[in-house]
């Protein structure tokens, strides 16, 4: 008997832990349902209601569950996307006017033409029959003829109306049928360093013609040394802007563009070192206007000179200064006279070696830079007064500036 209560009562206890367990698990269920649908009813109110920390909309598309940065409080809307950009409407106001300059020569045996070279131009004109065109100098150097290729593709023969070889300028005249736009000048002056600046050309042929870099304006009033004849002789120093937007062979004739879309320099040429990378350089528009009209106007420019071999003040050491030119103490900058041309306008005034020119024109003289920006906007035979200091003695003098017929100042 003992036996049997203990059996009884160990699988009665079993039956009612079996029990327990079942209504335990109903009661977990019923209370799961009932927490879900208080979820669901309850939590959209308070979201509502901004009880919440974030909203919460029924109905909301699976691509934008689970990715906050998607989620959007209210229904979902369509959203159109504009890439124009100030960038891509600056290329747009001038792109069409930059075209591939084709550089035709005869060579072989046979005197056969063939394309030596292509550059970039810039359509700057559009006047009746004729437009115009600018691009480098050494882009059209050597031609026996010249096409330009528009942006469509289509090419069209060009004559060239003058070229110049120390600011590596040239102008070119095609029929003016085909050209649908003109690019407009900007004031190069005003431009600044960290300004943002677009080059259009067509690097490395027309291949890749049309082609567009951005950058920023690295320096201003840069100045290169150009050796016109190879003589082993600086015969100028050409004022250039400096960019790092890439520029490649083929760019040179180019447009630099400013975000408004007006070109403020002329694609010339491009440092090419192993050393150095990002090194563009472009003729500010301001100074290539000039030499522009001259070209189109007379086929060459018609500079008026002085006739002097110079240097930079700053370029010659402080020992020479003081003991050499005896320049007084508060003098630190000007243009040293370094020879004459007895018959020339220098020479008639009175110059000497050893000179100092520190005003032109009415303008200080900083440097060679300074001095040819005032004498190349004189017209020929106009008398210019200057400031200049002679064995350290300042004085004045006047002279009749004459045209340039060599290379020179």
């Amino acid at each position: 008997m003992g036996y049997y209560d203990q059996d009884y009562d160990e699988k009665y206890n079993r039956k009612k832990q079996k029990g327990n367990r079942g209504g335990w698990f109903l009661a977990g269920l019923v209370g799961a349902v009932l927490g879900v649908l208080l979820m669901l009813f309850a939590v959209p109110a308070l979201s509502n209601l901004n009880i919440l920390p974030y909203n919460m909309e029924l109905g909301e598309s699976d691509e934008n569950q689970g990715d906050p940065e998607n989620q959007q409080a209210g229904p979902t809307k369509s959203v159109s996307v504009d890439v124009s950009t100030a960038v891509t409407q600056a290329v747009d106001n001038v792109s069409d006017a930059v075209v591939g300059v084709i550089n035709i020569q005869q060579a072989g045996f046979w005197n056969e033409k063939g394309e030596a070279g292509t550059g970039s131009g810039v359509i700057y004109k559009k006047s009746g029959e004729n437009a115009f065109v600018v691009t480098n100098h050494h882009v059209i150097a050597g031609a026996t003829q010249i096409e330009i290729s528009l942006s469509d593709g289509k090419r069209v023969p060009a004559e060239i109306l003058g070229t110049d070889q120390l600011t590596d300028l040239a102008v070119l005249r095609v029929n003016s049928q085909d050209i649908k736009q003109v690019a407009e000048f900007g004031d190069s002056d005003q431009i600044k360093p960290g300004e943002p600046v677009i080059a259009i050309g067509n690097p490395l042929g027309l291949q890749f013609s049309g082609s567009v870099t951005q950058g920023i304006i690295s320096g201003t009033e840069r100045a290169i040394p150009i050796d016109s004849n190879q003589d082993g002789q600086i015969d100028w120093n050409s004022e250039v802007m400096q960019t790092d937007a890439a520029i490649n062979p083929g760019n040179s004739g180019g447009a630099l563009v400013n975000i408004d879309g007006k070109v403020i320099g002329i694609n010339s040429m491009k440092i090419a070192q192993s050393a150095v990378e990002g090194i563009g350089l472009a003729i500010p528009t301001n100074l290539a206007r000039p030499i522009i009209e001259d070209l189109e106007k007379y086929s060459e420019v018609r500079r008026p000179y002085i006739g002097i071999g110079m240097q930079s003040l700053s370029e010659v050491s402080s020992y020479h200064w003081e003991q050499t030119l005896k320049l007084p103490k508060e003098v630190t900058s000007g243009v040293v006279v370094m020879s004459v041309d007895q018959l020339s306008p220098a020479g008639q005034a009175g110059l000497k070696e050893f000179d100092v020119i520190t005003q032109f024109g009415g303008k200080n003289v900083v440097d060679i830079i300074d001095l040819r920006k005032v004498l190349y906007t004189q017209e020929i035979g106009d008398t210019v007064d200057f400031t200049f200091y002679s064995n350290g003695e300042k004085q004045q003098g006047s002279m009749k500036l004459a045209e340039q017929d060599l290379i020179g100042s």
